[in-house]
C-alpha cells in the first residue's frame, strides 16, 4: 500500500498509508486533512482541492490538463507545482508522495 505526506501551511505533516486508485482529494476529505474544501466533490469544476506537489513528485504525477488549468486559473497563489488533487490518482508509482497544502484555498 503506498504512502502520501501532506503538509499543511503551517508544517504540520501526516503521513498515511493509502489503497491505490483513490485520488489526493479522496484520501485529504476521507482522512479529514485540514485544509482541502473539494466544493464540487471531484468534479474538476472549482479550486478548492489545490495542493502543491512535492518538486520531486512533480515528473511522476504528470502536468495538468486543459480542463485543471482552466480550473487552476481560480486557485489562490498558484505555483509551476499547483494541481487540483482530485485530478490526481494515487498508485503504486506514487509510493512516498509529499503533497503541501496552501494556506487557503480559492
Amino acid at each position: 500500500m503506498p504512502k502520501i505526506t501532506f503538509i499543511t501551511h503551517d508544517d504540520v505533516s501526516r503521513e498515511l498509508d493509502v489503497p491505490s486508485g483513490m485520488t489526493i482529494m479522496e484520501i485529504a476529505i476521507k482522512n479529514s486533512i485540514p485544509g482541502i474544501e473539494a466544493e464540487c466533490g471531484g468534479a474538476c469544476a472549482c479550486a478548492t482541492c489545490h495542493v502543491y506537489v512535492d518538486e520531486s513528485w512533480k515528473e511522476k504525477t504528470g502536468e495538468p490538463e486543459a480542463m485543471e488549468e482552466d480550473m487552476l486559473d481560480f486557485a489562490w497563489e498558484v505555483q509551476p507545482n499547483s494541481r487540483l488533487s482530485c485530478q490526481v490518482k494515487m498508485s503504486d508509482e506514487l509510493d512516498g508522495l509529499i503533497i503541501r497544502i496552501p494556506e487557503r484555498q480559492a
